[in-house]
């Protein structure tokens, strides 16, 4: 029914040209692009009060975090030009207790191996650091856009952290950050001693629908996002039932 609206996709998600595509398309969509920005404005903030170290973003693909935070460390699974490196999330290339911040922007759902992945974090991180992710949210409303006009699989009803995965962008499961960090916290905390969750915060209902992301075309015009903006600000105590989106922070104790 929505076929007409739909973007153009590329035939291999996993590809670098499919990555760069969704490139295009984030900084063409100008609402979209200004959703982005408050997102790694978000990013940008939390640096204030987190120790002295390395600053690395994981997943950073289609995005423009440097643009933002010129010294942050882009990186990707995926072999992209304007990627300063190139590595697996449940691998990384640090030493022990040298990073102060890892930002990801819709990543930790693409994670196969999210054991692995918090494994690392623990092993990088400053005491003081943190993980700041921003990722799909579970509420009434994401739900039902999630599980039918989404591509991802949507399956907070999942048992295991991990899942089958042929490629780093063509499998997810858009529930595993609430399955982690709200289903699952005890496990998390029982695992992961050095990881505290420290806050999670549902938010952005409805501009990331609007823009059409990188599956639809826009409704939103750039030049009424500030409307928009305003309207979810109202609705900020129906967030945690209408949110599309959750900011997540851990910190490394």
């Amino acid at each position: 029914m929505l076929n007409f609206l739909k973007e153009k996709r590329h035939p291999n998600l996993d590809s670098p040209e499919a990555t760069l595509y969704h490139r295009e398309l984030v900084l063409k969509k100008p609402a979209l692009r200004k959703l982005y920005t408050q997102w790694y404005q978000q990013f940008k903030g939390s640096l204030d009060n987190l120790p002295n170290g390395k600053i690395i973003e994981i997943g950073s693909g289609g995005g423009f975090a440097k643009q933002i935070i010129p010294e942050i460390i882009t990186s990707d699974i995926i072999n992209l030009p304007h990627c300063d490196l190139l590595f697996s999330a449940c691998d990384m290339p640090f030493e022990t207790a040298s990073i102060s911040a890892i930002f990801m922007l819709d990543v930790l759902h693409h994670i196969p191996c999210a054991e692995k992945f918090f494994a690392e974090a623990q092993r990088v991180l400053i005491s003081g650091g943190e993980i700041f992710m921003i990722e799909p949210a579970n509420t009434f409303f994401s739900r039902l856009i999630f599980k039918h006009l989404h591509h991802e699989p949507f399956l907070p009803e999942a048992k295991s952290w991990s899942f089958p995965s042929s490629g780093p962008l063509s499998d997810a499961n858009g529930a595993l950050p609430w399955i982690i960090f709200e289903r699952d916290i005890n496990i998390f905390s029982q695992k992961f001693p050095n990881l505290q969750l420290s806050k999670i915060t549902a938010h952005t209902p409805f501009r990331y629908l609007l823009t059409g992301g990188l599956s639809y075309k826009s409704f939103l015009p750039g030049f009424t996002f500030e409307i928009a903006t305003f309207g979810e600000r109202i609705l900020r105590p129906l967030h945690k039932y209408i949110g599309m989106f959750q900011t997540i922070r851990v910190r490394k104790i």
